[in-house]
């Protein structure tokens, strides 16, 4: 398995992926073992990999088979959840600090092919994207709708993101969840 930055060549692939697993389009069988949000176009693609570097994809034999999004505020400021976030970070304290644009950024979405599920690709991509992401940031947020209980258990049991408050927005209720950015991801073989 590899794990790299995308480039502009792979967002073909990277948007098959996101179709797949989108809680618009998905197979309604396969949206209980989780799904994305967050619909994005080729050319915000485009502008996350130019911008920010900021996304990660897990490839096996050449075919992507997962990818993690991380962006600054600024990349994310565009849609309402996230100027949302961003307005409520002065009032969101985690490990001991008050949160601002500076000293966090959004990670995700995660979108990891069913077939892959379940083994080491969820924790080797996000120790890639944290690597990467720790040399610009300090504090990694996410959230996670409440209805997507498989995303829950995976990044608070399996990555061990923690639980900073719930939140709610667009009649939709949210985990609001941090990371230390000087922790190795627990379980990564990168």
């Amino acid at each position: 398995m590899e794990y790299r930055n995308a480039t502009f060549e792979d967002i073909n692939q990277i948007a098959k992926l996101q179709e797949r697993y989108h809680v618009n389009t998905i197979n309604e069988d396969d949206k209980k073992d989780g799904f994305v949000t967050t619909l994005f176009t080729k050319e915000q693609f485009e502008e996350i990999i130019e911008k920010e570097n900021g996304l990660a994809i897990a490839c096996d034999n050449g075919n992507i088979v997962g990818y993690a999004m991380a962006a600054s505020w600024e990349f994310w400021s565009k849609w309402p959840l996230f100027q949302h976030m961003i307005k409520d970070l002065e009032n969101t304290t985690y490990l001991g600090q008050k949160l601002n644009v500076e000293n966090s950024y959004q990670y995700g979405p995660i979108c990891i092919d069913k077939a892959y599920r379940g083994g080491d690709v969820l924790v080797n991509l996000f120790e890639f994207s944290r690597q990467e992401m720790s040399k610009r940031y300090p504090i990694l947020i996410t959230f996670i709708n409440h209805i997507n209980p498989r995303s829950y258990e995976a990044h608070t049991r399996k990555l061990g993101l923690d639980v900073i408050k719930d939140f709610q927005f667009n009649n939709n209720n949210y985990y609001e969840l941090g990371y230390d950015m000087s922790k190795k991801t627990k379980g990564s073989t990168i």
